[in-house]
């Protein structure tokens, strides 16, 4: 009882603390998930270009650990003092917010060409929008792949595998000789998403896992059972990380880093927090092909911004919004973390985006990310379901059926 009275008073406290709501029409406050240092220190760079075109707005950047922020959104959105502009997800977290009538609307006036087709492409309005109305401005975009010590690979002649059959035999000779084959850290649950997906849509298609991840399909359903056997195989031949529950995603980066293991399946900013002096030497790959099947499916989720209905300073969000949706603005912020910009008129802004390009446009499927494509509450669930199985695979058949009990309760809200 005392420690949830604490945990509801550390809300409130954050809420009020980090919301901070602007006081008069000479501020703009910004909330942001942009917490680890490259990502930060290239937003807020972005943010003192804004200044030097507005020198008369006062902008004040509250910055919050990812997890931490993801928590306290909802509770800022239904605040008085609200934040005028927060970075957030494209796709249903975005939508569900919208329907609830949270989010101010983005008029065509905010994108410096007049519409938001003129900026961004055409396929992303969905996703930026509810019931037609867009309500997110795109900022950036990356993609998931299988990262790798290409020194690692080097010193056991292994390539790039393109088969999931090549997959495990890489697997096996890395454990053979000491090295785990799959860093992965379990200590905040999103990163497994990663893992669901992939493995879902190499398995069963996208079509398939989008209907999955829409409610439409049981967690007890064969094919979805075979996805979690291929996790909980993994497991028990012993290629994820031990003690994955015992870190972050950043502290089993440094295991592959170390060479202590081989691969990890992550995001392109797996790169903010990789050593300069390491950053030629990891390398990624597309994730395998499954079985007989010939398609590939990403992950490529997409980050930008949002204006709460309740902003102070409505106006002065709206001219960061039109700043931030310009060619300039993100080339700017891409260039220095290596993301793909959202603007159809930015460039890939080096090799690296280049090939993480292609391989997008090469894919069958492309997915948000199981925590953006599903309820919040629902991806709770299911990415605490993957490592529950992670850690005990034999559990595979009761865990699902407990995971379908909640998907029908959560969808039927």
């Amino acid at each position: 009882m005392k420690k949830a009275f604490l945990l509801c008073a550390f809300a409130l406290f954050a809420a009020a603390v980090f919301a901070g709501g602007a006081k008069d029409s000479n501020e703009l406050i910004i909330n942001s998930y942009h917490s680890a240092d490259a990502a930060r220190i290239a937003f807020n760079d972005l943010v003192a270009e804004f200044q030097k075109e507005n020198p008369d707005i006062k902008v004040t950047v509250n910055s919050s650990a990812h997890e931490q922020f993801k928590t306290l959104l909802p509770s800022w959105l239904t605040s008085n003092q609200a934040p005028d502009v927060a970075t957030w997800f494209a796709g249903y977290r975005m939508q569900s917010f919208a329907e609830r009538g949270l989010l101010e609307p983005l008029e065509n006036d905010v994108f410096p060409g007049g519409s938001f087709e003129s900026e961004f492409p055409k396929s992303f309005k969905g996703s930026a929008s509810y019931n037609g109305t867009v309500y997110f401005l795109p900022q950036s975009w990356y993609w998931w792949a299988l990262y790798y010590n290409k020194a690692i690979f080097a010193k056991y002649g292994l390539k790039a595998p393109k088969t999931w059959d090549d997959f495990l035999q890489i697997c096996e000779v890395l454990k053979k000789n000491g090295i785990s084959p799959i860093a992965i850290g379990t200590k905040e649950t999103w990163t497994t998403g990663g893992w669901f997906d992939y493995i879902d849509s190499a398995v069963n298609g996208g079509d398939f896992h989008r209907n999955l991840t829409s409610g439409k399909v049981a967690y007890t359903d064969p094919k979805v059972k075979e996805t979690f056997k291929v996790i909980a195989d993994l497991a028990q031949k012993g290629f994820f990380l031990p003690n994955a529950s015992s870190y972050s995603w950043q502290e089993a980066a440094n295991f592959m880093v170390r060479g202590e293991a081989g691969m990890f399946l992550m995001g392109q900013f797996i790169m903010d927090v990789i050593p300069a002096d390491m950053q030629n030497k990891i390398d990624f790959f597309p994730f395998p092909l499954y079985g007989s099947n010939t398609f590939y499916a990403v992950d490529t989720p997409t980050d930008g911004f949002i204006v709460p209905a309740k902003a102070k300073n409505k106006a002065n969000a709206k001219k960061f919004i039109a700043f931030a949706a310009t060619k300039k603005a993100q080339e700017f912020f891409c260039a220095k973390l290596g993301r793909l910009a959202t603007n159809v008129n930015v460039p890939p802004v080096n090799a690296e985006a280049k090939r993480g390009l292609d391989m997008v446009l090469g894919a069958a499927s492309a997915a948000q990310f199981y925590d953006r494509d599903a309820p919040e509450e629902m991806a709770a669930k299911g990415m605490n379901a993957i490592v529950d199985i992670m850690q005990e695979p034999s559990k595979l058949d009761a865990v699902l059926a407990d995971l379908d009990k909640e998907r029908v309760r959560i969808y039927a809200k």
